[in-house]
C-alpha cells in the first residue's frame, strides 16, 4: 500500500534545517569548507583561522603580502565563494 503524499528525503531534510534555523550555519560551514578549492592550495596552506561572524568572513593569514593580495582582490572572493554556495553567505572578508 502506497501513500499519496510520499516526500523526498532531501525535501523533508531542507525542511527540517529551515524550521530549525540550521540552515545559515550549513552554508557558512561549506563556504569554510570551499575556500581552499576556490583560492588554491598555497593560500590554504597559509591561512590559519578562518570563521563566519555577522556575515563577515574573518581570515587569519601568516604571510603579509598574501594578505595584501587577498586584500585587493576581496570583492571577487566574495562573489567567487557566494557562487560556490549558491547563496548570499558573506557580505564582506576581514583580514587578519
Amino acid at each position: 500500500m502506497r501513500r499519496k503524499e510520499t516526500q523526498k528525503i532531501s525535501d523533508i531534510l531542507k525542511e527540517y534545517t529551515r524550521e530549525k534555523h540550521l540552515d545559515q550555519k550549513l552554508y557558512e560551514t561549506r563556504l569554510v569548507n570551499n575556500w581552499g578549492n576556490i583560492l588554491g592550495p598555497v593560500i590554504a596552506n597559509s591561512t590559519k583561522k578562518i570563521f563566519v561572524q555577522n556575515r563577515v568572513l574573518v581570515v587569519h593569514i601568516e604571510s603579509s603580502v598574501i594578505r595584501h593580495e587577498l586584500f585587493m582582490m576581496r570583492s571577487k572572493i566574495v562573489s567567487a565563494l557566494n557562487d560556490s554556495i549558491g547563496q548570499n553567505v558573506i557580505d564582506s572578508i576581514l583580514f587578519r
